[in-house]
This record gives structure tokens, C-alpha cells and sequence, in this order.
């Protein structure tokens, strides 16, 4: 299953060079050609699924045994202090390319490559019950 318009699909079926971490009958891992930081990667399923929704539960529990591995690889290999792991779903939350993958950024102590901003004050137990009430009907 692919998409022939898919860039991520044309570097599994290696129409498009990549440089490439990892590969097994499941899954790849190739290095961002926009890094954020050194050793930026990108860990996709072969199998063409558009975002997280799509991907069968046995896919998805696949593709993240290779994130946790390529994320160990990183961390021992190029003397990180961290990294973040990013899925992005629907264009809303920075998904750019319509093929599920999953960002692995190594990070140092004070590069200051992602900033996630956390809000200062705490929801009130109503706004919390309003939106428990919603996921639950």
C-alpha cells in the first residue's frame, strides 16, 4: 500500500535518495534532510498510512519499537543530553507530509531548538469536567 504522489513512499520504494539509519519489512529511519539539530530523524512505516488514526494497531506498535530503538541509537552514539519524539496529525498540528512518521530531535541542555510554551495558571475543575463530559458521551 502506497501513494505514488508520497515523497515518504518514494523513499521506501528508494525512488528518492535518503540516508538511511534503519530498515526492516516494516519500517524505515532516515535522517531529516531539515534537521532541527545533528542526528535529526524520521521513522516512518512502509506501508502508506496518512496520519496516526490510520495505522493499524500492530503497525503502530511496530513503528514505536523502531522509534525506541533509533532514539537509543542516538543518544549513545552522538552524546546527546535528550531528545524529543513528534508525531504531528492534520495539517492544524504542523503535519506537512500526508504519510504517519515520527520525528526523533536529539537536544542538548540549553539549545533551545524547541520551545513548547506550558500555560501559567491551571484549568478549573468545571473547564476540566466540560471536556471530560464531551470525551465521555
Amino acid at each position: 500500500m502506497s501513494d505514488e504522489t508520497c515523497i515518504f513512499c518514494k523513499i521506501v520504494q528508494k525512488e528518492i535518495p535518503s540516508k538511511i539509519i534503519f530498515e526492516n519489512e516494516d519500517n524505515m529511519a532516515f535522517l531529516d534532510i531539515n534537521p532541527i539539530s545533528e542526528g535529526h530523524a524520521i521513522v516512518i512505516p512502509k506501508k502508506h498510512y496518512n496520519t496516526l488514526e490510520d495505522l493499524p494497531d500492530d503497525e503502530l506498535s511496530k513503528l514505536f519499537q523502531v522509534v525506541k530503538k533509533i532514539a537509543m541509537l542516538l543518544h549513545e552514539k552522538l552524546n546527546i543530553d535528550g531528545y524529543n519524539v513528534v508525531q504531528n496529525n492534520f495539517k492544524a498540528a504542523g503535519q506537512e507530509i500526508n504519510h504517519s512518521h515520527v520525528h526523533i530531535i536529539p537536544r542538548t541542555f540549553g539549545d533551545m531548538k524547541i520551545r513548547l510554551s506550558l500555560p501559567k495558571t491551571s484549568a478549573t475543575n468545571e473547564e476540566l469536567d466540560r471536556v471530560l463530559s464531551k470525551l465521555k458521551s
